[in-house]
């Protein structure tokens, strides 16, 4: 973390008065107001993502960049300019750098307060993110194997016609053996291009209130594995048992299901297209 230095009461003021513009969507003003705090305490965190927020409503993401960056910094424990940082980045299509600062506001922000809006909405975004990451690797894959299968069988057509010019009486045996070559060579291809296929996630990585992927999965003394969430959200909401078995459960007793997690990110490292459906 960058060396920080206490705000002053008249940079303080200039923050609160920023707040105050911003509401009522004055964003110049707001920026302006900012900009003195900044240049008062230019070590205060705040001030520079709560200006960067402004350059986000006017989609000025190259302002938005600039001010999440220092305010990453000043401290690295930020989710707003981690995330800001996460979406900027995006825009200019930086993905894998995009992906990650996403990745580090919400394990910031779980880390944090796992039911706070900004942790669904992080969530949110990285799924988005993801999942474009993959589609464009994906048709990058596809066009590519697709030239592959044209060329393997354009070869394997010529070689069909050689054999026969230089075969003659044998036309019945090579036409079966070219038809087996060609019908091997489509399930090599399907094959290939099975894990760019949506299918179904499996039953076991989706929680069992809301039927989706997990995102931080939490276990049960019961053994039942649920969203975080949605359990502490039922819990409050709803009443202190277990949803599946009835049985008493408190939030103390709530544990995180790591293998459930590491399987999950093993089945979305492979199927990014169940990015879509969580």
């Amino acid at each position: 973390m960058g060396p920080t230095s206490p705000p002053t009461k008249q940079a303080e003021q200039l923050r609160q008065d920023g707040n105050s513009y911003f509401a009522k969507n004055k964003l110049s003003a707001a920026i302006d107001a900012y900009t003195e705090a900044i240049t008062l305490c230019p070590n205060v965190p705040v001030y520079w993502t709560n200006r960067a927020l402004c350059h986000r409503k006017r989609n000025d993401w190259v302002r938005v960049e600039e001010d999440c960056s220092r305010a990453v910094q000043l401290d690295h424990s930020s989710v707003k300019a981690h995330y800001m940082l996460g979406l900027a980045l995006l825009q200019r299509e930086q993905y894998a750098e995009g992906v990650k600062e996403l990745d580090k506001a919400l394990d910031l922000g779980r880390g944090a307060n796992p039911k706070s809006y900004i942790v669904e909405e992080v969530w949110q975004e990285l799924s988005k993110a993801r999942y474009l990451e993959w589609e464009h690797a994906s048709t990058k894959r596809s066009l590519e194997l697709q030239s592959l299968k044209e060329a393997c069988r354009t070869a394997l057509k010529e070689k069909h016609e050689r054999q026969i010019s230089e075969k003659e009486g044998f036309v019945d045996e090579l036409s079966d053996d070219y038809s087996k070559q060609k019908h091997d060579l489509e399930q090599v291809f399907d094959k290939a291009s099975e894990e760019d296929t949506p299918t179904e996630v499996p039953d076991y990585l989706c929680c069992k209130i809301t039927l989706e992927i997990f995102r931080d999965p939490v276990i049960t003394p019961s053994g039942v594995t649920y969203e975080r969430a949605v359990i502490l959200d039922h819990l409050k909401k709803v009443g202190e048992f277990d949803p599946i078995t009835r049985k008493p459960l408190h939030e103390y007793q709530l544990v995180p299901n790591l293998a459930v997690k590491e399987a999950v990110q093993a089945f979305l490292q492979k199927h990014g297209w169940a990015y879509k459906m969580g």
